[in-house]
């Protein structure tokens, strides 16, 4: 489980389950979205790890995906590149970039009143400050936002396209008995990685278009629009963090394997536990027989 791809399945999950944690607070937002009864607080922290670990997921999928191009198109090189310790650095400064990248959303949201001077906490609602809005940076909040999707995207675009044009073309010199079933293997690669980068846009793409248009809210029709949008996107946007490790599961051996062993180590585990707890009871059992027959 520690080879440099697995590093970034693991972080990857670490991130994809935080974002789980949030989802609690999007389904009570959908099911009574005022008042907000989790303060000033919770409000905040909920959007700003939300957006850090969307933005955290984003870029572990692009470096995952610059490596496993490395790896296919300069195997001898990446070898020497690519380590576990140089891979653990970079894990870490993208969760701090994306963290940092994700603050200024502490301050762009709140629980925001009809009356803010005289307010009615059962008007409060989550969501973003109309001083965020009237300056304006919360446009530029989403421009970054929508950075972290439209850049990573053509990424990908380029890199599984590049790899799927170096595996197709290296069946030209496959020779062998073996030929035909490592032609078949290439393909299935490059249709595993053409869904991933499928199931990154599809995902994705309706969220970023949610959030644009419900800063652009100004009356009712446009809300229940945007109310009803939203609720698809955010389907979209837990589903890819759901399917992520089981796309990256297709496309890493090791990693199945390791997590296989590391399923029956732990199988193994209670069934010693349990026979454990069968002697003891034997035993406890023997020793009781004892003291009342006295042998």
């Amino acid at each position: 489980m520690k080879t440099t791809t697995n590093l970034y399945l693991s972080s990857m999950a670490v991130s994809d389950l935080i974002i789980f944690l949030c989802l609690p607070f999007d389904l009570y937002r959908l099911w009574k979205y005022v008042p907000w009864l989790f303060g000033e607080v919770v409000c905040r922290f909920y959007h700003y790890i939300f957006e850090g670990c969307t933005s955290a997921t984003i870029l572990h999928i692009t470096a995952l995906s610059i490596e496993r191009y490395l790896a296919i198109s300069f195997p001898l090189r990446s070898k020497a590149l690519v380590t576990r310790r140089r891979v653990q650095y970079i894990i870490f400064a993208l969760w701090v970039f994306a963290l940092v990248s994700a603050a200024p959303t502490l301050f762009l949201v709140g629980v925001e009143y009809d009356n803010d001077t005289h307010p009615d906490y059962n008007t409060g609602q989550c969501k973003h400050s109309n001083y965020a809005i009237s300056s304006g940076k919360l446009h530029i909040m989403l421009w970054v936002s929508t950075t972290y999707f439209f850049c990573p995207m053509l990424c990908l675009i380029f890199l599984y396209g590049s790899i799927g044009c170096k595996l197709w073309n290296s069946k030209m010199d496959l020779q062998g008995p073996c030929a035909l079933s490592r032609e078949r293997s290439h393909r299935q690669t490059v249709k595993i990685l053409a869904v991933v980068v499928l199931a990154f846009i599809i995902c994705w793409l309706p969220y970023h278009i949610g959030r644009n248009l419900f800063a652009q809210v100004d009356d009712y029709e446009t809300a229940m629009l945007s109310q009803n949008f939203n609720m698809a996107s955010m389907v979209l946007c837990y589903l890819s963090a759901s399917i992520n490790p089981v796309l990256y599961n297709l496309m890493s051996r090791k990693y199945r394997a390791a997590a296989k062993r590391l399923f029956l180590l732990h199988q193994r585990q209670i069934q010693a536990r349990h026979g454990q707890r069968q002697l003891c009871v034997i035993d406890h059992i023997s020793t009781l027989n004892e003291s009342l027959t006295g042998v």
